[in-house]
Protein backbone atom coordinates (compact mmCIF):
# COMPACT_ATOMS: atom_id res chain seq x y z
CA UNK A 1 0.00 0.00 0.00
CA UNK A 2 2.97 2.53 0.64
CA UNK A 3 3.11 5.12 -1.56
CA UNK A 4 -0.39 4.30 -3.51
CA UNK A 5 -3.35 5.90 -4.08
CA UNK A 6 -5.98 5.61 -0.81
CA UNK A 7 -9.36 5.64 -0.53
CA UNK A 8 -10.56 8.31 2.58
CA UNK A 9 -13.57 6.06 3.64
CA UNK A 10 -16.74 8.01 4.29
CA UNK A 11 -17.77 9.23 7.70
CA UNK A 12 -20.44 7.79 9.09
CA UNK A 13 -23.76 8.36 8.06
CA UNK A 14 -22.81 10.98 5.14
CA UNK A 15 -23.40 7.85 2.62
CA UNK A 16 -21.17 9.43 -0.30
CA UNK A 17 -18.70 7.20 -1.84
CA UNK A 18 -15.15 7.02 -1.06
CA UNK A 19 -12.86 10.24 -1.41
CA UNK A 20 -9.95 9.73 -3.43
CA UNK A 21 -6.48 10.71 -2.18
CA UNK A 22 -3.20 10.43 -3.49
CA UNK A 23 0.22 11.04 -2.42
CA UNK A 24 2.64 13.25 -4.09
CA UNK A 25 5.07 11.34 -6.75
CA UNK A 26 8.09 13.73 -6.03
CA UNK A 27 9.76 15.37 -2.89
CA UNK A 28 12.51 17.32 -1.94
CA UNK A 29 13.97 17.29 1.55
CA UNK A 30 16.83 20.37 2.40
CA UNK A 31 18.77 19.29 5.15
CA UNK A 32 21.30 15.97 4.65
CA UNK A 33 21.83 15.93 8.39
CA UNK A 34 20.80 12.64 10.37
CA UNK A 35 16.81 14.06 10.45
CA UNK A 36 16.68 15.06 6.85
CA UNK A 37 18.15 11.80 5.89
CA UNK A 38 15.90 9.87 7.59
CA UNK A 39 12.76 11.47 6.19
CA UNK A 40 14.36 11.03 3.11
CA UNK A 41 14.52 7.07 3.49
CA UNK A 42 10.75 7.25 4.91
CA UNK A 43 9.67 8.70 1.79
CA UNK A 44 11.70 7.01 -0.54
CA UNK A 45 10.48 3.58 1.28
CA UNK A 46 6.91 4.59 0.85
CA UNK A 47 7.67 5.14 -3.34
CA UNK A 48 8.34 8.23 -3.12
CA UNK A 49 11.03 10.14 -5.79
CA UNK A 50 13.01 11.83 -3.02
CA UNK A 51 15.73 14.47 -3.71
CA UNK A 52 18.13 15.18 -0.71
CA UNK A 53 19.76 18.23 -0.56
CA UNK A 54 22.97 19.22 1.35
CA UNK A 55 25.47 21.76 1.42
CA UNK A 56 28.27 19.67 1.27
CA UNK A 57 29.00 17.88 -2.22
CA UNK A 58 31.58 15.39 -0.61
CA UNK A 59 28.45 14.02 1.65
CA UNK A 60 26.09 13.81 -1.64
CA UNK A 61 28.48 12.53 -3.57
CA UNK A 62 29.63 9.98 -0.77
CA UNK A 63 25.80 9.04 -0.07
CA UNK A 64 25.31 8.58 -3.74
CA UNK A 65 28.15 6.18 -3.97
CA UNK A 66 27.61 3.82 -0.74
CA UNK A 67 23.50 4.61 0.15
CA UNK A 68 24.65 5.48 3.47
CA UNK A 69 25.07 8.91 5.53
CA UNK A 70 28.49 8.34 7.54
CA UNK A 71 28.61 11.31 8.73
CA UNK A 72 25.12 11.53 10.52
CA UNK A 73 23.46 7.81 10.34
CA UNK A 74 26.52 5.36 10.28
CA UNK A 75 26.19 1.93 9.47
CA UNK A 76 22.15 2.57 8.11
CA UNK A 77 21.46 1.21 4.81
CA UNK A 78 19.25 4.01 2.75
CA UNK A 79 16.75 2.93 0.60
CA UNK A 80 16.83 3.32 -3.30
CA UNK A 81 15.07 6.19 -4.65
CA UNK A 82 16.89 8.53 -2.87
CA UNK A 83 18.84 10.90 -4.88
CA UNK A 84 21.79 12.87 -2.82
CA UNK A 85 22.19 16.06 -4.65
CA UNK A 86 24.01 19.54 -3.31
CA UNK A 87 22.94 21.27 -6.59
CA UNK A 88 19.70 23.29 -4.95
CA UNK A 89 18.07 23.93 -8.09
CA UNK A 90 17.93 20.31 -9.16
CA UNK A 91 16.62 19.07 -5.69
CA UNK A 92 13.98 21.44 -6.26
CA UNK A 93 13.11 20.82 -9.71
CA UNK A 94 9.38 19.31 -10.30
CA UNK A 95 9.46 18.52 -6.65
CA UNK A 96 5.62 18.47 -5.88
CA UNK A 97 6.25 19.12 -2.42
CA UNK A 98 9.32 20.23 -0.08
CA UNK A 99 10.20 19.02 3.45
CA UNK A 100 12.69 21.82 5.28
CA UNK A 101 14.78 20.16 7.61
CA UNK A 102 17.75 22.82 8.24
CA UNK A 103 18.60 24.01 11.48
CA UNK A 104 15.76 27.08 12.96
CA UNK A 105 18.62 29.50 12.32
CA UNK A 106 19.50 29.21 9.12
CA UNK A 107 16.08 28.71 7.75
CA UNK A 108 15.86 32.85 7.10
CA UNK A 109 19.10 32.59 4.60
CA UNK A 110 17.89 28.82 3.36
CA UNK A 111 14.29 29.71 2.08
CA UNK A 112 16.01 32.90 0.05
CA UNK A 113 18.30 30.32 -1.42
CA UNK A 114 15.51 27.97 -2.51
CA UNK A 115 12.98 31.57 -3.42
CA UNK A 116 14.53 31.04 -7.46
CA UNK A 117 13.64 27.53 -7.83
CA UNK A 118 10.37 27.01 -6.33
CA UNK A 119 7.39 27.59 -8.02
CA UNK A 120 4.43 29.36 -6.18
CA UNK A 121 1.90 27.44 -4.71
CA UNK A 122 4.27 24.18 -3.61
CA UNK A 123 3.33 23.04 -0.35
CA UNK A 124 6.33 23.34 2.60
CA UNK A 125 6.58 21.48 5.63
CA UNK A 126 8.82 22.72 8.07
CA UNK A 127 10.85 19.58 9.92
CA UNK A 128 12.35 21.81 12.13
CA UNK A 129 11.32 23.45 15.83
CA UNK A 130 11.95 26.89 16.80
CA UNK A 131 11.03 30.43 17.25
CA UNK A 132 13.13 32.92 15.75
CA UNK A 133 15.15 35.15 17.67
CA UNK A 134 14.66 38.50 17.86
CA UNK A 135 11.23 38.94 16.17
CA UNK A 136 9.59 36.28 18.12
CA UNK A 137 8.35 34.35 14.70
CA UNK A 138 6.98 30.65 14.68
CA UNK A 139 9.21 29.07 11.81
CA UNK A 140 6.08 29.04 9.55
CA UNK A 141 5.99 32.97 9.77
CA UNK A 142 9.39 33.21 8.71
CA UNK A 143 8.59 30.96 5.79
CA UNK A 144 5.31 32.97 4.57
CA UNK A 145 7.39 36.05 4.72
CA UNK A 146 10.59 34.90 2.55
CA UNK A 147 8.39 32.73 0.52
CA UNK A 148 5.05 33.98 -0.28
CA UNK A 149 2.70 32.20 -1.88
CA UNK A 150 3.08 28.39 -0.71
CA UNK A 151 1.27 26.47 1.95
CA UNK A 152 2.92 26.13 4.84
CA UNK A 153 2.88 23.52 7.55
CA UNK A 154 5.03 21.15 9.82
CA UNK A 155 6.08 17.77 10.28
CA UNK A 156 6.47 17.24 13.99
CA UNK A 157 6.63 14.12 17.06
CA UNK A 158 8.29 12.14 18.80
CA UNK A 159 10.95 10.87 16.48
CA UNK A 160 14.43 9.97 16.83
CA UNK A 161 15.89 9.72 13.56
CA UNK A 162 17.78 6.84 13.55
CA UNK A 163 14.84 5.07 15.00
CA UNK A 164 13.21 6.01 12.35
CA UNK A 165 15.35 5.40 9.67
CA UNK A 166 16.04 1.97 11.45
CA UNK A 167 12.66 1.20 10.04
CA UNK A 168 11.28 1.31 14.16
CA UNK A 169 7.35 2.21 14.30
CA UNK A 170 6.69 5.63 15.00
CA UNK A 171 4.27 8.22 14.84
CA UNK A 172 4.35 12.12 13.78
CA UNK A 173 1.91 14.95 13.08
CA UNK A 174 1.29 16.72 9.62
CA UNK A 175 -0.20 20.06 10.26
CA UNK A 176 -0.91 22.55 7.43
CA UNK A 177 -3.40 25.17 8.04
CA UNK A 178 -7.26 24.13 6.34
CA UNK A 179 -8.48 26.28 3.95
CA UNK A 180 -12.26 26.46 3.44
CA UNK A 181 -11.74 24.32 0.13
CA UNK A 182 -9.79 21.95 2.00
CA UNK A 183 -12.21 21.14 4.61
CA UNK A 184 -14.82 20.30 1.47
CA UNK A 185 -12.62 18.00 -0.15
CA UNK A 186 -10.05 17.00 2.73
CA UNK A 187 -8.15 14.32 0.50
CA UNK A 188 -6.46 17.17 -1.75
CA UNK A 189 -5.25 19.03 1.41
CA UNK A 190 -1.34 18.87 1.55
CA UNK A 191 -1.57 17.75 5.32
CA UNK A 192 -3.75 14.88 4.28
CA UNK A 193 -1.56 14.66 0.61
CA UNK A 194 1.65 14.54 2.37
CA UNK A 195 0.87 12.22 5.47
CA UNK A 196 -0.22 9.63 2.81
CA UNK A 197 2.95 10.30 0.92
CA UNK A 198 4.91 9.28 3.93
CA UNK A 199 2.92 6.43 5.17
CA UNK A 200 5.30 3.17 5.25
CA UNK A 201 4.24 0.00 7.30
CA UNK A 202 6.43 1.46 9.79
CA UNK A 203 6.27 5.52 9.96
CA UNK A 204 2.87 6.21 10.96
CA UNK A 205 1.03 10.01 9.95
CA UNK A 206 -1.40 11.50 11.39
CA UNK A 207 -2.86 14.93 10.14
CA UNK A 208 -3.66 18.28 12.05
CA UNK A 209 -5.24 21.66 11.15
CA UNK A 210 -3.23 22.82 14.30
CA UNK A 211 0.07 24.57 12.61
CA UNK A 212 0.46 26.99 15.64
CA UNK A 213 -0.11 24.19 18.58
CA UNK A 214 2.08 21.92 16.61
CA UNK A 215 4.93 24.28 16.34
CA UNK A 216 4.95 26.08 19.81
CA UNK A 217 4.88 22.01 21.38
CA UNK A 218 8.21 21.81 18.98
CA UNK A 219 10.11 24.83 19.84
CA UNK A 220 9.63 24.84 24.01
CA UNK A 221 9.85 21.13 24.61
CA UNK A 222 13.38 21.53 24.03
CA UNK A 223 13.63 24.19 26.87
CA UNK A 224 11.57 21.67 29.15
CA UNK A 225 13.87 19.22 28.18
CA UNK A 226 17.10 21.14 29.38
CA UNK A 227 15.28 21.53 32.72
CA UNK A 228 14.70 18.03 32.92
CA UNK A 229 18.47 17.06 32.23
CA UNK A 230 19.27 19.52 34.47
CA UNK A 231 17.39 17.77 37.80
CA UNK A 232 18.35 14.72 36.65
CA UNK A 233 22.23 15.39 36.12
CA UNK A 234 21.99 17.08 39.87
CA UNK A 235 20.83 13.78 41.03
CA UNK A 236 17.09 14.38 41.11
CA UNK A 237 15.20 11.34 39.69
CA UNK A 238 11.75 10.00 38.28
CA UNK A 239 9.47 12.76 40.88
CA UNK A 240 11.08 15.58 39.45
CA UNK A 241 10.74 14.59 36.01
CA UNK A 242 7.69 13.95 36.09
CA UNK A 243 6.71 16.87 37.80
CA UNK A 244 8.46 19.11 35.08
CA UNK A 245 6.98 17.21 32.34
CA UNK A 246 3.77 17.98 33.53
CA UNK A 247 4.12 21.62 34.45
CA UNK A 248 6.01 22.08 31.27
CA UNK A 249 3.32 20.85 29.19
CA UNK A 250 1.05 23.28 31.05
CA UNK A 251 3.21 26.16 29.75
CA UNK A 252 3.24 24.88 26.03
CA UNK A 253 -0.64 24.94 26.30
CA UNK A 254 -0.74 28.21 28.11
CA UNK A 255 1.85 29.63 25.26
CA UNK A 256 -0.12 27.92 22.14
CA UNK A 257 -3.62 29.38 23.54
CA UNK A 258 -2.22 32.75 23.50
CA UNK A 259 -0.98 32.31 19.90
CA UNK A 260 -4.15 31.16 18.87
CA UNK A 261 -3.47 27.64 18.73
CA UNK A 262 -5.57 24.53 20.39
CA UNK A 263 -4.78 22.97 24.24
CA UNK A 264 -5.72 19.77 22.41
CA UNK A 265 -2.84 19.80 19.95
CA UNK A 266 -0.28 19.71 22.83
CA UNK A 267 -1.25 17.08 23.95
CA UNK A 268 -0.77 14.75 20.97
CA UNK A 269 2.23 13.61 19.30
CA UNK A 270 3.65 16.35 18.56
CA UNK A 271 3.40 17.91 22.13
CA UNK A 272 3.31 15.68 25.26
CA UNK A 273 4.47 12.82 22.58
CA UNK A 274 7.56 15.00 21.82
CA UNK A 275 7.71 15.90 25.16
CA UNK A 276 8.44 13.07 26.61
CA UNK A 277 10.65 11.31 24.42
CA UNK A 278 13.14 14.57 24.81
CA UNK A 279 13.27 14.50 28.19
CA UNK A 280 13.69 10.59 28.64
CA UNK A 281 16.85 9.79 27.02
CA UNK A 282 20.25 11.63 26.44
CA UNK A 283 19.71 10.93 22.96
CA UNK A 284 18.32 13.93 22.91
CA UNK A 285 20.71 17.05 22.71
CA UNK A 286 19.19 18.81 24.82
CA UNK A 287 18.32 16.67 27.48
CA UNK A 288 22.13 15.74 27.40
CA UNK A 289 22.99 19.37 27.96
CA UNK A 290 21.31 19.26 30.84
CA UNK A 291 22.32 16.37 32.11
CA UNK A 292 26.16 17.72 31.49
CA UNK A 293 25.32 20.70 33.04
CA UNK A 294 23.48 19.34 35.72
CA UNK A 295 26.50 17.06 36.63
CA UNK A 296 28.35 21.11 36.82
CA UNK A 297 30.14 20.60 33.62
CA UNK A 298 30.70 23.82 32.36
CA UNK A 299 28.52 24.76 29.01
CA UNK A 300 31.85 24.73 27.33
CA UNK A 301 33.25 21.21 28.13
CA UNK A 302 30.06 19.83 27.32
CA UNK A 303 30.10 16.84 24.33
CA UNK A 304 33.50 16.58 24.76
CA UNK A 305 34.13 20.16 23.89
CA UNK A 306 33.12 19.64 20.82
CA UNK A 307 30.88 22.71 19.33
CA UNK A 308 27.58 21.21 19.55
CA UNK A 309 24.07 22.97 18.50
CA UNK A 310 21.60 22.41 21.00
CA UNK A 311 18.29 23.96 19.19
CA UNK A 312 16.51 24.42 23.29
CA UNK A 313 19.61 26.66 24.30
CA UNK A 314 18.61 28.97 21.53
CA UNK A 315 15.03 28.33 22.07
CA UNK A 316 15.36 29.41 25.47
CA UNK A 317 15.84 33.06 24.37
CA UNK A 318 13.19 33.16 22.13
CA UNK A 319 10.59 31.07 23.68
CA UNK A 320 10.80 33.40 27.08
CA UNK A 321 11.00 36.54 24.88
CA UNK A 322 7.80 35.55 22.65
CA UNK A 323 6.31 34.77 25.90
CA UNK A 324 7.03 37.79 27.99
CA UNK A 325 5.48 39.67 25.09
CA UNK A 326 2.26 38.05 24.78
CA UNK A 327 2.37 38.02 28.83
CA UNK A 328 1.92 33.95 29.34
CA UNK A 329 3.81 33.10 32.40
CA UNK A 330 6.57 30.19 32.17
CA UNK A 331 8.07 29.95 35.38
CA UNK A 332 10.89 26.63 33.93
CA UNK A 333 11.35 28.95 31.09
CA UNK A 334 12.31 31.43 32.65
CA UNK A 335 14.70 29.62 35.10
CA UNK A 336 16.37 27.48 32.05
CA UNK A 337 17.02 30.96 30.46
CA UNK A 338 18.47 32.27 33.59
CA UNK A 339 20.85 29.72 34.56
CA UNK A 340 21.84 29.48 30.18
CA UNK A 341 21.76 33.28 29.82
CA UNK A 342 22.05 34.85 32.77
CA UNK A 343 24.55 33.29 34.88
CA UNK A 344 21.88 32.55 37.25
CA UNK A 345 23.43 29.19 39.81
CA UNK A 346 21.73 25.99 39.07
CA UNK A 347 20.55 25.01 42.34
CA UNK A 348 19.19 28.20 43.95
CA UNK A 349 17.34 28.87 40.31
CA UNK A 350 15.57 25.38 41.13
CA UNK A 351 14.77 25.62 44.83
CA UNK A 352 13.19 29.20 43.89
CA UNK A 353 11.00 27.35 41.27
CA UNK A 354 9.82 25.28 43.42
CA UNK A 355 9.01 27.70 46.33
CA UNK A 356 7.08 29.51 44.03
CA UNK A 357 3.64 30.55 45.64
CA UNK A 358 1.21 27.48 45.64
CA UNK A 359 -1.23 27.45 42.41
CA UNK A 360 -4.42 25.74 41.73
CA UNK A 361 -3.89 22.96 39.08
CA UNK A 362 -7.22 23.44 36.96
CA UNK A 363 -7.38 26.32 35.25
CA UNK A 364 -10.96 27.32 36.79
CA UNK A 365 -9.55 27.62 40.28
CA UNK A 366 -8.29 30.85 40.45
CA UNK A 367 -6.09 30.62 43.78
CA UNK A 368 -2.32 31.70 45.13
CA UNK A 369 -1.08 30.47 48.17
CA UNK A 370 2.08 32.05 50.17
CA UNK A 371 4.55 30.75 52.04
CA UNK A 372 4.43 31.98 55.49
CA UNK A 373 7.10 34.49 57.06
CA UNK A 374 9.94 32.35 58.13
CA UNK A 375 9.21 28.83 56.22
CA UNK A 376 12.42 26.45 55.38
CA UNK A 377 13.33 27.55 51.84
Amino acid sequence: MDGQRVDIPPTRNDGQPPRRAEPYTRIAVIGMGSWGTALAAVAASAGCETWLWGRRDSLARTMAETRQNPDHLPGIDLPAGIHPTSDLAAALDGAEAVLLVTPSHTLREMTRAMKPHLPEGIPIALCCKGIERGTGFLLSHVVEEELPGHPVGALSGPTFARETALGHPTAATVAFPFRHHDRIAPESAPAARLALTMQTQAFRPYVSDDLIGVEVGGAVKNVIAIACGMMTGAGFAENTRAALITRGMDEMKALAEALGGKRETVTGLAGAGDLTLTCSSTTSRNMSLGTQLGQGIPRESCFDGKPTVVEGEVNAVSVVDLARRVGVEMPICEAVHAILHEGAPLAETFQALWMRPIEGEPRALDITLHPHQGDPA
